[in-house]
Protein backbone atom coordinates (compact mmCIF):
# COMPACT_ATOMS: atom_id res chain seq x y z
CA UNK A 1 0.00 0.00 0.00
CA UNK A 2 2.78 2.38 0.94
CA UNK A 3 4.76 1.77 -2.62
CA UNK A 4 1.57 2.70 -4.20
CA UNK A 5 1.05 5.95 -2.46
CA UNK A 6 4.73 6.72 -2.96
CA UNK A 7 4.52 5.64 -6.57
CA UNK A 8 1.27 8.16 -7.03
CA UNK A 9 2.42 11.10 -5.41
CA UNK A 10 6.20 10.82 -7.99
CA UNK A 11 3.53 10.62 -10.80
CA UNK A 12 1.29 13.39 -9.61
CA UNK A 13 4.94 15.66 -9.09
CA UNK A 14 5.70 14.76 -12.62
CA UNK A 15 2.62 15.04 -14.19
CA UNK A 16 2.39 18.80 -12.01
CA UNK A 17 5.77 19.51 -13.40
CA UNK A 18 4.81 18.66 -16.96
CA UNK A 19 2.02 21.66 -16.76
CA UNK A 20 4.25 24.07 -15.52
CA UNK A 21 4.32 26.34 -18.55
CA UNK A 22 2.94 29.57 -16.57
CA UNK A 23 5.35 32.21 -15.54
CA UNK A 24 3.70 32.76 -11.79
CA UNK A 25 2.55 30.64 -8.87
CA UNK A 26 0.19 30.88 -6.50
CA UNK A 27 2.17 30.90 -3.44
CA UNK A 28 1.45 29.87 -0.23
CA UNK A 29 3.02 32.27 1.73
CA UNK A 30 4.04 32.47 5.79
CA UNK A 31 0.57 34.45 7.48
CA UNK A 32 -1.77 32.85 4.72
CA UNK A 33 -4.37 30.94 6.23
CA UNK A 34 -6.64 28.17 4.80
CA UNK A 35 -10.12 25.85 5.41
CA UNK A 36 -10.80 23.43 3.46
CA UNK A 37 -13.57 21.07 3.36
CA UNK A 38 -13.25 17.59 1.42
CA UNK A 39 -15.06 14.54 0.89
CA UNK A 40 -13.16 11.20 0.81
CA UNK A 41 -12.74 7.90 -0.87
CA UNK A 42 -11.23 4.75 0.41
CA UNK A 43 -9.43 4.13 3.82
CA UNK A 44 -6.68 3.02 5.84
CA UNK A 45 -9.02 2.18 8.44
CA UNK A 46 -11.02 -0.38 7.38
CA UNK A 47 -10.60 -3.83 5.25
CA UNK A 48 -12.80 -4.73 2.49
CA UNK A 49 -15.34 -6.84 3.58
CA UNK A 50 -17.70 -4.27 4.59
CA UNK A 51 -21.49 -4.13 3.22
CA UNK A 52 -21.45 -0.48 3.65
CA UNK A 53 -19.26 2.79 4.53
CA UNK A 54 -19.81 6.01 4.45
CA UNK A 55 -17.12 8.61 2.40
CA UNK A 56 -14.72 10.21 4.53
CA UNK A 57 -15.61 14.07 5.85
CA UNK A 58 -13.25 16.47 6.51
CA UNK A 59 -12.64 20.04 7.32
CA UNK A 60 -9.11 21.35 7.69
CA UNK A 61 -7.46 24.36 8.75
CA UNK A 62 -4.10 25.50 8.24
CA UNK A 63 -1.81 28.77 8.80
CA UNK A 64 1.45 29.62 6.58
CA UNK A 65 3.87 29.00 10.08
CA UNK A 66 7.82 29.34 8.08
CA UNK A 67 9.66 30.48 5.29
CA UNK A 68 12.35 28.18 4.55
CA UNK A 69 15.48 27.35 2.31
CA UNK A 70 14.63 27.07 -0.90
CA UNK A 71 10.99 27.99 -2.35
CA UNK A 72 8.88 26.98 0.04
CA UNK A 73 6.91 27.57 3.34
CA UNK A 74 5.97 25.25 6.38
CA UNK A 75 2.36 25.49 7.93
CA UNK A 76 0.52 23.94 10.62
CA UNK A 77 -2.84 23.27 11.25
CA UNK A 78 -5.90 21.07 12.30
CA UNK A 79 -7.94 18.22 10.90
CA UNK A 80 -11.65 17.28 11.95
CA UNK A 81 -12.77 14.25 9.69
CA UNK A 82 -15.84 11.26 10.09
CA UNK A 83 -15.82 8.00 8.54
CA UNK A 84 -17.94 4.87 9.23
CA UNK A 85 -18.33 1.26 8.19
CA UNK A 86 -21.29 -1.46 8.37
CA UNK A 87 -21.21 -4.83 8.38
CA UNK A 88 -24.56 -6.72 8.01
CA UNK A 89 -24.32 -10.91 8.43
CA UNK A 90 -27.75 -12.01 7.06
CA UNK A 91 -30.41 -12.53 10.30
CA UNK A 92 -27.62 -12.75 12.68
CA UNK A 93 -25.79 -9.44 13.50
CA UNK A 94 -24.75 -6.02 12.68
CA UNK A 95 -21.75 -4.46 13.56
CA UNK A 96 -20.89 -0.84 12.98
CA UNK A 97 -17.11 1.39 13.11
CA UNK A 98 -17.60 5.22 13.05
CA UNK A 99 -14.17 6.68 13.37
CA UNK A 100 -13.78 10.84 14.32
CA UNK A 101 -9.92 11.66 13.69
CA UNK A 102 -8.79 14.59 15.36
CA UNK A 103 -5.44 15.72 13.86
CA UNK A 104 -2.42 17.89 14.11
CA UNK A 105 -1.07 18.41 10.57
CA UNK A 106 1.97 20.36 8.87
CA UNK A 107 3.04 20.46 5.27
CA UNK A 108 5.43 22.13 3.27
CA UNK A 109 3.93 24.17 0.21
CA UNK A 110 6.35 24.09 -2.47
CA UNK A 111 6.62 27.32 -4.26
CA UNK A 112 9.59 26.42 -6.81
CA UNK A 113 7.00 24.87 -9.80
CA UNK A 114 5.58 28.20 -11.25
CA UNK A 115 2.48 27.49 -12.19
CA UNK A 116 -0.25 30.13 -11.98
CA UNK A 117 -2.57 29.38 -9.93
CA UNK A 118 -1.56 26.15 -8.38
CA UNK A 119 -0.47 25.32 -4.30
CA UNK A 120 1.27 21.70 -4.15
CA UNK A 121 2.40 20.22 -0.63
CA UNK A 122 3.07 17.15 1.00
CA UNK A 123 2.98 16.77 5.43
CA UNK A 124 2.31 14.51 7.85
CA UNK A 125 0.05 14.54 10.44
CA UNK A 126 -0.69 13.20 14.11
CA UNK A 127 -3.91 12.48 14.88
CA UNK A 128 -6.39 10.80 17.86
CA UNK A 129 -8.98 8.26 16.15
CA UNK A 130 -11.98 8.47 18.20
CA UNK A 131 -13.58 4.83 17.83
CA UNK A 132 -17.22 4.48 18.40
CA UNK A 133 -17.80 0.52 17.91
CA UNK A 134 -21.53 -1.00 18.02
CA UNK A 135 -22.46 -4.41 17.44
CA UNK A 136 -26.74 -5.64 17.71
CA UNK A 137 -27.90 -9.43 17.25
CA UNK A 138 -31.33 -10.52 17.91
CA UNK A 139 -29.93 -14.11 18.46
CA UNK A 140 -28.06 -14.93 21.56
CA UNK A 141 -25.78 -17.05 20.16
CA UNK A 142 -23.91 -14.07 19.13
CA UNK A 143 -23.90 -11.89 22.41
CA UNK A 144 -20.31 -12.36 22.70
CA UNK A 145 -19.33 -12.38 19.30
CA UNK A 146 -18.19 -8.76 18.92
CA UNK A 147 -14.61 -7.61 19.41
CA UNK A 148 -13.21 -4.93 21.67
CA UNK A 149 -12.06 -1.97 19.38
CA UNK A 150 -10.28 0.85 20.58
CA UNK A 151 -9.21 4.03 19.81
CA UNK A 152 -5.56 4.89 18.95
CA UNK A 153 -3.42 7.27 17.38
CA UNK A 154 -2.41 7.31 13.97
CA UNK A 155 -0.03 8.81 11.56
CA UNK A 156 -0.91 9.89 8.19
CA UNK A 157 1.82 11.08 5.27
CA UNK A 158 0.08 12.84 2.76
CA UNK A 159 0.50 15.08 -0.49
CA UNK A 160 -2.14 17.47 -2.72
CA UNK A 161 -2.35 20.37 -4.80
CA UNK A 162 -5.00 23.56 -5.20
CA UNK A 163 -5.55 25.42 -7.63
CA UNK A 164 -7.00 28.38 -7.15
CA UNK A 165 -9.93 29.68 -9.19
CA UNK A 166 -9.57 33.50 -7.56
CA UNK A 167 -6.91 34.69 -5.17
CA UNK A 168 -8.99 33.46 -2.37
CA UNK A 169 -11.20 30.05 -3.69
CA UNK A 170 -9.48 26.96 -4.57
CA UNK A 171 -10.35 23.26 -5.23
CA UNK A 172 -7.90 20.60 -4.18
CA UNK A 173 -6.83 16.92 -4.40
CA UNK A 174 -4.97 14.77 -1.32
CA UNK A 175 -3.56 11.84 -1.51
CA UNK A 176 -3.02 10.09 1.52
CA UNK A 177 -2.59 7.01 3.64
CA UNK A 178 -5.40 7.99 6.48
CA UNK A 179 -9.27 8.51 6.81
CA UNK A 180 -9.38 8.46 3.11
CA UNK A 181 -6.74 7.47 0.11
CA UNK A 182 -8.15 10.03 -2.14
CA UNK A 183 -9.66 13.29 -0.84
CA UNK A 184 -11.39 16.18 -3.19
CA UNK A 185 -12.97 19.36 -2.01
CA UNK A 186 -12.75 23.14 -1.87
CA UNK A 187 -10.45 25.32 0.08
CA UNK A 188 -10.71 29.32 0.81
CA UNK A 189 -7.66 31.02 1.67
CA UNK A 190 -7.83 34.13 3.99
Amino acid sequence: MKRVFIITAVRCLIILSALSNQSSAQEFKTGDNVLSLGIGLGSSLGGYSYSSQTPAISIQFEHGQWEVGGPGTISLGGYLGFKSFKYEHAYYYSQKWSYTVIGIRSAYHYNGLKVDHLDVYGGVMLSYNVLNYTFKSDNLLYDNYHGDYPSAFGFTLYIGGKYYFTNNIAGFLELSNGISIATIGGSYKF
